[in-house]
């Protein structure tokens, strides 16, 4: 009997931290050239292993392939994040020395805690869920949005950052991982989502009602309107703003925000160009009934925020962070608290779409069966 392909992705991911510790104690395989031609033929071999671990199957989902090579690069980030802490020594040296530096960071080890956990979790539900016959999409959707903004985030601020001038072969392994989160989300974007249909007449009824008479969809369209204030705020102090409000909030409120590894002013520029315009979508599918596209791009959203504020909250506050470049102790509640907020406000929204979908579903035809499904 085989185990199930969960199972077996699961324990595969569980020999990363033995290539780790075996490159560790290797000095041949420390020199730069070397520490990338080993990862690719690490993930090359990976993905040969999981090609036969489904081979009898007789169709397989060109997702699962990368959901499951993520999940042995997730244990990687892991064992990461653990050794910069110090819970765990011996994996990682070689790689930080002659691989990327960069990922001693306090941004990098916030960032590798979330692959190793958040992202490691989610690929094992996710391929539970495909090989169980049940819908990941939405699960797939939070991912791609983690993913591509830990990645518009992790690779610019390497580049753009004091590491910059110290990029080394390694670094380019990255460039896979860039591009297949664009890919995966294409995909997944693509195929139809399946939600169960609701009457016309309660869809109209509902589509009637106007935003004051919504008290929720006021609330955060009041929460979204926030985050686009903060965002554009946090932006021009980026960008080196002179007026008095934002010099006093980057030296005494928020100093992260020089702090010169780059990922906070990459994050920051993000925010200001991409997810300004999509909050302002927002607040107008909250107004305008049947934007069907909320369904979808509010997860999107809601898990690249979740994923750069967790990054950013905790990087602002980790002992690796030079104490300058720190949240003041006395600062630390209002700053916390408004990052905490931006990072609610598209994850309320996402979880209100989901839950409560007929102001966002275009108008189903009187007469159609409940217990049908409906793809939207």
């Amino acid at each position: 009997m085989r185990p199930p392909v969960v199972v077996c992705v699961f324990l595969l991911s569980l020999v990363a931290p033995g290539v780790l510790y075996t490159m560790n104690n290797i000095p041949a395989l420390q020199e730069p050239l070397p520490i990338l031609g080993m990862g690719m033929v690490v993930l090359g071999t990976v993905l040969l292993l999981l090609l036969l671990t489904v081979h009898h199957k007789t169709r397989v989902d060109p997702l699962f392939y990368v959901f499951a090579e993520f999940s042995f690069t997730c244990m990687v980030g892991l064992c990461n994040a653990l050794e910069q802490d110090g819970f765990i020594s011996g994996f990682m040296g070689f790689y930080l020395k002659m691989g990327e530096p960069h990922l001693s960071t306090a941004y990098a080890v916030m960032m590798s805690y979330w692959e190793g956990l958040v992202h490691y979790i989610l690929f094992l539900t996710i391929i539970h869920r495909m090989f169980t016959g049940k819908s990941y999409r939405s699960l797939g959707l939070l991912w791609a949005g983690s993913s591509v903004a830990h990645q518009i985030v992790h690779i610019p601020g390497v580049v753009v950052g004091k590491f910059g001038s110290n990029i080394r072969p390694a670094f380019w392994r990255n460039v896979p991982f860039f591009v297949v989160p664009f890919w995966a989300a294409s995909l997944l974007f693509s195929r139809p989502r399946e939600m169960p249909v609701i009457k016309a007449d309660k869809i109209a009824a509902v589509q009637e009602r106007g935003l004051l008479s919504r008290p929720v969809d006021l609330l955060l369209s009041l929460l979204l309107l926030g985050a686009m204030a903060f965002s554009v705020f946090r932006g021009f102090v980026v960008l080196d703003c002179p007026l008095d409000a934002c010099f006093t909030y980057i030296f005494q409120y928020e100093p992260y925000l020089k702090d010169p590894v780059g990922f906070p002013r990459v994050m920051m520029l993000v925010l200001f160009f991409y997810a300004l315009p999509l909050l302002t979508l927002f607040i107008y599918g909250l107004r305008t009934p049947g934007c069907s596209w909320m369904l979808d791009w509010t997860l999107f959203f809601a898990g690249a925020v979740a994923q750069t504020q967790w990054c950013h909250i905790g990087a602002s506050l980790h002992s690796r962070t030079p104490f300058t470049y720190r949240v003041p102790a006395d600062k630390w509640w209002p700053v916390i608290s408004l990052n905490v907020l931006l990072a609610a406000a598209p994850a309320l929204l996402a979880l209100r779409c989901y839950t409560s979908p007929a102001y966002f579903m275009k108008p189903v035809p009187k007469g159609q069966a409940n217990t049908e499904k409906k793809k939207n």
